[in-house]
């Protein structure tokens, strides 16, 4: 080992593997003591809020609006039922209600309500139990109020969309029904059946005359038990 391979080798092992084991090590305590940060599919603008800072109750009604508002962007968005949300599919003003509802209105209405928690130097008392001015309700009640209105709207898209699909499946089985029912079809499948019937009794006539033939080669004398008439001997 020549003194420039040795002085690279101490290198790396007193110098870079100890730096690279201080930083992973850093990482690893920073990720574990990080407060964890709300996650919503639906609603990624809320990524960076961590959990503890909102009450209970709103971060069960953020769980109701993300799990509602995600069936709600298949059930508008995905148009052309191929299981995602392109540029094929059409957009329509329901869906952007319920993008901008997601993407915007919540986010905002959280931004504002811990920017009213963090003006208490306390516990967020102010938020939490102080009314707001002109009004009866606290900063926390603000919060959950618009969030029930966005529940209540999202509830009743649901209910619409169950009532008409429901409509189309009702809808089916009455087209359905008038076609199976029509009398034309009926006579139909009944000369279809009549002439399947009719072929199977020629087949088996056939079958019968066919055998009857095969007896008659196999014993040709018959009857006359080996004897040969006059006629046979005219033949």
């Amino acid at each position: 080992m020549t003194q420039v391979t040795a002085m690279l080798v101490m290198f790396v092992l007193y110098g870079v593997l100890p730096v690279a084991g201080l930083y992973l090590g850093y990482r690893g305590i920073k990720k574990v003591t990080a407060p964890k940060m709300l996650e919503y599919k639906a609603m990624p603008q809320l990524g960076y809020i961590p959990e503890k800072s909102l009450p209970t109750e709103v971060k069960t009604a953020l769980e109701q609006i993300n799990e509602k508002g995600e069936k709600l962007r298949v059930i508008y968005g995905d148009t052309n039922n191929d299981g995602k949300i392109d540029d094929k599919d059409t957009v329509n003003e329901t869906y952007i209600m319920i993008q901008n509802l997601m993407d915007r209105h919540v986010p905002q209405a959280v931004t504002d309500y811990r920017r009213l928690h963090d003006l208490d130097v306390g516990e967020g008392a102010l938020a939490d139990s102080t009314k707001i001015k002109h009004s009866n309700v606290t900063g926390k009640e603000a919060l959950l109020d618009v969030l029930r209105t966005i529940n209540t709207q999202f509830d009743d898209l649901l209910n619409a969309s169950y009532h008409q699909d429901g409509q189309k499946l009702l809808a089916t089985n009455r087209y359905l029904q008038q076609r199976f029912n029509n009398p034309a079809i009926t006579t139909d499948i009944q000369k279809l059946n009549n002439d399947v019937n009719r072929v199977n009794r020629v087949n088996s006539v056939s079958d019968a005359d066919t055998k009857v033939k095969s007896q008659a080669i196999e014993s040709p004398t018959g009857a006359n038990d080996g004897q040969v008439s006059a006629e046979d001997i005219k033949l």
